[in-house]
C-alpha cells in the first residue's frame, strides 16, 4: 500500500500532512472521534537527530490544544548510521521521541502506530513501538534486528538462529512474528475501509497500560513475559 493509498483511506474527508523529506507530520478529522494529529516516517527514511527532534517538538506543542489521537505512520530504514547522527548523541534523540509518544499518551492523547512498509532497529523502537496500540497492514516489513546482525551481536551462526526464527517468534523478523509476540496489537484489512477500521479501534479502545507481555502469551509468542512482568509488578507495589 502506498502512502497516498493510506491516508486516502484513512482520512476520505481530506487531511492536513505534510511530507518533507519523509518526515510526516499535520492533523486530520476523524468523524465522530474528533480530530487526530499525524506524525511519522515515510519513504523508508532513516531517522535521524534532525528528524527525531522535529517529531518531538510537534508531539510536545500539540499537548496544549488538542485532546484526539496521535497516529504515529511509518515507513522507514533504520535509524540513521552517520558519524554525526552517532557523535551528537542519536540513541538520546530516539529516547526522547519515545519517551514523547509514551508521555502524550499518558497525558490524554492516545497512542496508535500504524505501520505500513518497512521499519528496523532504533526507528522502529522510536516510533511505532512507543505507541500504546500497534496497527500493522499487509506487506509491512518489521524488523527489530534482522538475522545477519543477530549473529553478529550473539556469536551464534546464521543458520542456527534462521532454524531458531521458525519456531521461535522473538528470533523472527516479520509482520506475523511481531504479532505472535504481542508487539503488533492489530492486523488491519486493506482491501477494506482504512478509516472505519481506525473508527472500531478508537470506540474499543485499550485502557492505559502495555498489553504485549498479555497479548505474546495469549498468542504463544512470549509465554513468560507475561508471568515475568506480573512478578515484578508484585515487587514493586510490596510493602
Amino acid at each position: 500500500m502506498t502512502l497516498a493509498d493510506l491516508l486516502a483511506s484513512l482520512f476520505p474527508d481530506g487531511h492536513e500532512i505534510t511530507n518533507e523529506s519523509g518526515i510526516l507530520l499535520g492533523s486530520a478529522p476523524l468523524g465522530r472521534s474528533g480530530k487526530a494529529l499525524v506524525i511519522g516516517v515515510s519513504g523508508k527514511t532513516a531517522l535521524g537527530v534532525d528528524e527525531a527532534i522535529r517529531i518531538s517538538g510537534f508531539v510536545l506543542a500539540s499537548l496544549g490544544s488538542g485532546t484526539g489521537p496521535i497516529l504515529v505512520i511509518v515507513d522507514s530504514d533504520s535509524q540513521r548510521m552517520s558519524k554525526r547522527d552517532e557523535l551528537l548523541g542519536l540513541n538520546e534523540f530516539l529516547s526522547h521521541l519515545a519517551k514523547c509518544l509514551i508521555y502524550a499518551d499518558m497525558n490524554g492523547r492516545p497512542t496508535i502506530g500504524i505501520l505500513y512498509g518497512h521499519t528496523a532497529a532504533g526507528a522502529f523502537l522510536a516510533t511505532a513501538l512507543a505507541t500504546r496500540v500497534l496497527v500493522g497492514l499487509p506487506g509491512a516489513e518489521p524488523v527489530v534486528m534482522d538475522l545477519p546482525s543477530m549473529s553478529k551481536v550473539t556469536k551464534l551462526p546464521i543458520d542456527i538462529l534462521e532454524e531458531k526464527a521458525k519456531s521461535t517468534p522473538v528470533f523472527a523478523p516479520g509482520l506475523q512474528n511481531l504479532a505472535q509476540t504481542g508487539a503488533v496489537h492489530l492486523l488491519w484489512d486493506e482491501k477494506a475501509s482504512l478509516a472505519e477500521q481506525l473508527d472500531g479501534l478508537l470506540r474499543a479502545f485499550p485502557d492505559a497500560g502495555d498489553r504485549r507481555d498479555q497479548l505474546g502469551r495469549d498468542r504463544k509468542g512470549r509465554m513468560k513475559a507475561a508471568e515475568i512482568s506480573e512478578r515484578v509488578h508484585a515487587l514493586a507495589v510490596a510493602p
